[in-house]
């Protein structure tokens, strides 16, 4: 997939929405940020102007374009028709709210052709919940990055249950073009699989804690020393920590137990 002339549309200013940006613009690609609270999406031009300077003096950019050549892609927009023109990518990183999504979907598709592709920043929700008001689901898929996706290259991508095989190998090509690490999910399932991963952890941890095995101050310091792992998943846990992520990610949940007991029967 040559990413010369095309354009893909960011729905959401935040640090998911920047980072999508800052990610596909290092690809090549054109891109046109949206937010619907005037002023925001320019202003996430100027911390991405800032953050791509930073990045390139410290030899960190990612891609073959300069600082200055990734920010030319970039524009802002508040109206949504205007940021959608020539898009055949659209990726939503609005807030991890099931109506907002719906909404944003809803109106994205009035205004865009059947052709391109809906995608998805939401870190649970499942996508028939996601894409349950739009007319055409099989043109729709989550793409879950790590936050933040630049520095945290691994992307799942979650199908809805209509969505086109074409649909997921070229949300594929498009990741592993801008040099994201895609992992492709067959079917939908809570949690999707690296959550439910990281909530295995988490259960055994707090499992370990109860019965007197471990003490929690040791839990506070393997969250802070671990660093033998490189990529992905530990990358976001030594970050954070492991019980801090716990409250940032799949909070529909009651208790980091609950994950790891629901719908087993997608794991048989």
């Amino acid at each position: 997939m040559s990413s010369s002339g095309k354009t893909i549309t960011v729905i959401g200013s935040g640090l998911i929405g920047r980072s999508w940006a800052m990610v596909f613009a290092s690809g090549g690609y054109r891109v046109r940020i949206y937010d619907n609270q005037p002023g925001l999406a320019a202003k996430a031009v100027t911390e991405i102007r800032k953050q791509l300077g930073e990045l390139e003096e410290a030899s960190m950019l990612r891609g073959e374009l300069s600082s200055s050549d990734q920010l030319a892609l970039l524009s802002s927009h508040d109206d949504l028709k205007q940021a959608l023109e020539g898009a055949f990518f659209v990726q939503e990183s609005v807030f991890e709210d099931l109506a907002a999504k719906q909404s944003v979907f809803q109106a994205v598709e009035c205004l865009v052709g059947s052709e391109v592709i809906l995608s998805s920043s939401t870190s649970c929700l499942l996508p028939s919940n996601v894409f349950s008001a739009v007319q055409m689901p099989n043109r729709c898929i989550v793409s879950h990055p790590v936050n933040p996706p630049y520095y945290v290259k691994l992307v799942e991508l979650v199908p809805h249950p209509a969505t086109l095989g074409a649909v997921m190998d070229a949300t594929h090509t498009l990741m592993t073009q801008v040099g994201q690490c895609p992992v492709r999910l067959n079917k939908e399932i809570d949690g999707f699989a690296l959550n439910r991963v990281q909530y295995a952890i988490i259960a055994e941890s707090w499992r370990l804690v109860e019965v007197r095995h471990t003490h929690k101050q040791t839990n506070k310091q393997t969250n802070k020393q671990t660093n033998k792992h490189t990529h992905t998943r530990m990358i976001r846990v030594k970050g954070e920590g492991m019980m801090v992520r716990c409250n940032w990610n799949v909070t529909r949940y009651e208790t980091p137990c609950a994950l790891s007991h629901t719908h087993r029967m997608h794991t048989k």
